[in-house]
């Protein structure tokens, strides 16, 4: 697949992630909550290491910089 995320959207995602995996790992989150907040991290970290969101591919977004032919 053709990479679509740009390197700060990468960095977010991945700081997201991290965050909530400290959360969980100091108590804040609990319940249900927590289960599906640590799911959606761990979505945003493989996406972020792939450079591939598929919902970005559904939406018609790239976040990606264009990179230009040396001529």
């Amino acid at each position: 697949m053709k990479a679509n995320m740009g390197m700060l959207d990468r960095i977010v995602r991945t700081a997201i992630a991290a965050v909530v995996v400290v959360l969980f790992l100091t108590g804040t989150l609990t319940g249900t909550l927590a289960y599906v907040l640590l799911a959606l991290s761990a979505v945003f970290l493989l996406t972020s290491v792939v450079s591939v969101c598929p919902l970005y591919s559904l939406l018609g977004f790239n976040t990606c910089a264009v990179k230009r032919a040396k001529s």
